[in-house]
C-alpha cells in the first residue's frame, strides 16, 4: 500500500525541462576582482602550448590542457587540432551553440574576429549563471569570454570566467596575449 501512494504522488510531479533556468542578478560587491599586484607565472601544457596564469591559483591538469581556479574566478586552457583558423559563422555555428546548451542560461554579448600575438580566431564575450554552490545551492551571474585562437595546426580554447562586475579586463588581456601554440 505505501509503495503504491508514493508510486502514484510521484507520478504527479510535473517534470522541468533541463535548460528551463533564468539569469540571477549580479552581485552589487562581485568578489573575485583579480588584484592589479597579481604576480603571473609561465604555465607550459604537454602539448606545447604556453600562457601566463595568476600564481597561487589552485590547478587541474586536464587531458588536453589544465584549469586553474579561485574562488568563482576560473581560467581553462585546453588544446586541439585543426585545419584551419575559426570564423564568426563557424564559431556561431559550433562553440556558441554549444555553450547556450551546455551552460547556465548563457547570454551572449558579443562575437567578433580577434587577431592576437600568438594566433588568430575569435573571441566570444558572454554572462551566465555559476554551476549552484553544493551547499547552498545559491548561483552567482558570471561574466565569461571564450577565446578560439588557431596557430600552426591548433586550435587553443581560452576560456575565462568572473564574477559579474569584476574588474578583469586587463589580466585576462595579459593572459590571453600571452597564449602561445608551438
Amino acid at each position: 500500500m505505501l509503495l503504491s501512494i508514493s508510486l502514484t504522488l510521484g507520478a504527479l510531479q510535473p517534470s522541468l525541462p533541463v535548460h528551463a533556468e533564468t539569469a540571477v542578478a549580479a552581485e552589487k560587491n562581485p568578489p573575485g576582482d583579480i588584484p592589479d599586484s597579481q604576480v603571473f607565472i609561465v604555465y607550459s601544457g604537454p602539448s606545447g602550448a604556453s600562457m601566463k596564469v595568476p600564481e597561487g591559483w589552485a590547478r587541474k591538469d586536464l587531458a588536453d590542457g589544465a584549469r586553474f581556479f579561485d574562488k568563482y574566478n576560473a581560467v581553462e586552457l585546453t588544446i586541439g587540432g585543426a585545419a584551419v583558423a575559426p570564423t564568426v559563422a563557424s564559431a556561431r555555428d559550433g562553440e556558441v551553440a554549444d555553450l547556450v546548451m551546455n551552460g547556465h542560461a548563457i547570454k551572449i554579448m558579443a562575437l567578433k574576429p580577434v587577431k592576437l600575438p600568438g594566433g588568430t580566431g575569435v573571441v566570444v564575450e558572454y554572462t551566465e549563471n555559476s554551476d549552484p554552490n553544493p551547499v547552498t545551492n545559491k548561483q552567482i551571474r558570471l561574466e565569461g569570454v571564450r577565446y578560439l585562437i588557431f596557430s600552426n595546426g591548433k586550435l587553443a580554447t581560452l576560456d575565462m570566467k568572473a564574477p559579474a562586475g569584476a574588474d578583469n579586463v586587463d589580466q585576462w588581456k595579459l593572459m590571453a596575449t600571452s597564449v602561445r601554440l608551438k
